[in-house]
């Protein structure tokens, strides 16, 4: 079942367009955000959904409801927000924290995991896999989670030939990487130089989720996506302490455990390059911002009532967004994104994350997320059956990554260099 949302939009306003992911504009691959009315998807693995509309155009076979209007200010008890620099680095992707340390770790690109404490950098980066990884492109160290119980880390990179690995390392009780224990947990192949994914995420599950992209190149040649045989263009989900000889342990309860020629690693699939995603700290709904092709960018959303994800498709390449984008694939089953944006003045979704800091408390609930063209960030906000979404402003640019840290509020990366924190303007 579906419920019908009014989405409330603001008009924002940017200059890029095009697919970074596919030229050499951005290090990631992927408008003005456009009014709708859309219906929230609350499907469980093996439903079907009805596709949801944006604007005029629809996806096929479905009928267009009327578009209100957008507002012209911001709803009541929207704060403008500000952002407060924390420190210089080396094209910052990736935010995280450790289960009782209170400082915030930051991955660089170049391959270099950092660590802050009190706003200052220490020295002594906390890993150093600058070796193993050249960043360039769409590759390099991409992101790390540290484990629940704070006793390991893992990274996500491409190695030097352009492959995917996630690795991992023993974490001692007062938070040093033994570099030496380094254990290669899985590995992917990448046909092509984009659409890697790299991020690292464990759930309310405790178990670790991997994003990986459709393998690239453009528009998805080899119908990777839709593929259950391959691990491009799905969300895996694992627990990756080693079991005996196995590197890691497949959950029982994955959806396709049980089906022949899947691959039983995949919890969901549909995707084209997952650019950073979540899950909300206060019910456990997944987000995920999936870059688009050409024209459309989407954010996913899957309830955890509804198995936040479990075996869902969520449509690439049969679908850009809600739009038609290769007709000849079948994408049956799959779920529309809550919200897609055109490339009319943006060209790369990043994923973000539900805020629940204290620094802004009128931003409690509010999903915030960016785009690499883009210069500022943009929230989604669900009320009841209504799903609001709103401009912040700020003048943060080449954004690639948000993270909650150790103290509960929400840091951005800027690519160029910059970790900021989101404070009350």
């Amino acid at each position: 079942m579906r419920r019908a949302l009014v989405l409330a939009t603001i008009l924002v306003a940017s200059a890029c367009s095009g697919d970074p992911g596919d030229s050499s504009s951005s290090p990631f691959a992927s408008g003005v955000i456009t009014t709708s009315i859309i219906s929230i998807p609350s499907t469980a693995a093996g439903s079907t959904a009805v596709p949801l509309t944006n604007t005029n155009t629809t996806a096929a076979g479905t009928t267009a409801p009327p578009a209100t209007a957008a507002p012209t200010t911001l709803p009541t008890g929207i704060p403008t927000i500000a952002l407060a620099k924390v420190a210089d680095l080396v094209q910052p992707v990736a935010v995280g924290t450790r289960v009782g340390d209170n400082a915030l770790y930051v991955a660089e690109r170049t391959g270099t995991l950092r660590k802050i404490v009190d706003n200052a950098v220490v020295p002594e980066p906390v890993i150093d896999i600058s070796a193993r990884t050249q960043a360039g492109g769409e590759r390099g160290f991409l992101g790390f989670a540290f484990a629940p119980d704070g006793a390991h880390l893992y990274v996500n990179y491409t190695d030097l030939d352009g492959n995917s690995n996630v690795d991992e390392f023993a974490v001692a009780a007062d938070g040093r990487v033994d570099s030496a224990s380094r254990r290669r947990v899985l590995f992917q192949t990448q046909p092509y130089a984009n659409h890697n994914g790299g991020d690292l995420v464990f759930g309310p599950d405790g178990l670790l989720y991997i994003g990986f992209g459709d393998g690239g190149s453009g528009g998805d040649p080899q119908n990777n996506a839709q593929n259950l045989g391959i691990w491009l263009g799905k969300m895996l989900r694992i627990d990756p302490r080693a079991n005996g000889r196995q590197a890691y342990t497949v959950p029982g309860d994955n959806p396709f455990v049980a089906t022949a020629g899947a691959l039983p690693e995949i919890w969901s699939y549909g995707l084209r390059n997952p650019w950073r995603y979540s899950f909300d700290s206060a019910n456990g709904d997944l987000w995920i911002g999936d870059v688009g092709q050409n024209a459309w960018e989407e954010i996913d959303w899957q309830a955890a009532s509804a198995g936040a994800g479990r075996g869902v498709n969520f449509g690439w390449r049969r679908r850009e967004g809600t739009h038609d984008y290769n007709t000849s694939t079948d994408a049956a089953g799959a779920v529309d994104p809550i919200f897609d944006f055109s490339h009319a003045n943006a060209c790369s979704v990043t994923g973000g994350v539900v805020y629940h800091g204290a620094a802004v408390p009128s931003l409690a609930g509010t999903y915030l997320f960016g785009d690499y063209c883009h210069t500022g960030l943009w929230g989604l906000r669900l009320r009841g059956t209504v799903l609001e979404q709103f401009d912040l402003g700020t003048d943060a640019s080449s954004v690639v990554s948000f993270g909650t840290g150790p103290d509960g509020e929400l840091y951005v990366c800027s690519i160029g260099g910059t970790l900021y924190r989101i404070v009350s303007a």
